[in-house]
């Protein structure tokens, strides 16, 4: 019973930090919203998912994911590009993956509960052996057909 008393503050420094970790986890996962390129294919396949490329245009030209459709972060709100049924997963990635991060935060608050993030962006896109394009957008001024929201391909 000693031994306990004198060290009371090591115990709750040890139940504080347990807590602290496994708070993300019984509120539904890490809390960044991102997934990983195998999920992001499942996600494109089987649900519809539309992948998009947040990446400038002239990154975007040096090699993106296949079927990624590019609208740079500082023109996503309200692009014409994105699709209107706001249930669709979104998949955003950028080269690295930080600008990504802040496009799905950005379109979550805007209506896209399925905002989320590629983890690794076009460098885990194509460390996971997934295709890569190069060259610019084709039709980049024009946007889906009205009414769609197929103008993604299918990945791997």
């Amino acid at each position: 019973m000693n031994f306990f008393l004198e060290n009371w503050i090591l115990f709750a420094i040890a139940a504080t930090s347990g807590g602290l970790l496994l708070y993300p986890l019984m509120r539904g996962g890490t809390g960044n919203g991102s997934v990983g390129t195998a999920e992001a294919v499942r996600l494109i396949n089987r649900e519809k998912g539309v992948l998009i490329d947040v990446a400038e245009p002239d990154e975007y030209a040096a090699g993106h994911a296949g079927g990624a459709r590019n609208i740079p972060l500082g023109q996503l709100e309200g692009h014409k590009s994105l699709p209107t049924n706001k249930t669709l997963p979104l998949l955003l990635m950028c080269p690295s993956g930080a600008r990504a991060g802040r496009a799905a935060a950005l379109l979550r608050k805007t209506g896209y509960e399925q905002a989320m993030v590629v983890a690794g962006g076009t460098a885990g896109w194509r460390e996971a052996s997934l295709p890569i394009e190069k060259g610019a957008a084709k039709g980049a001024d024009k946007g889906p057909d009205k009414g769609s929201d197929k103008g993604n391909s299918k990945a791997a």
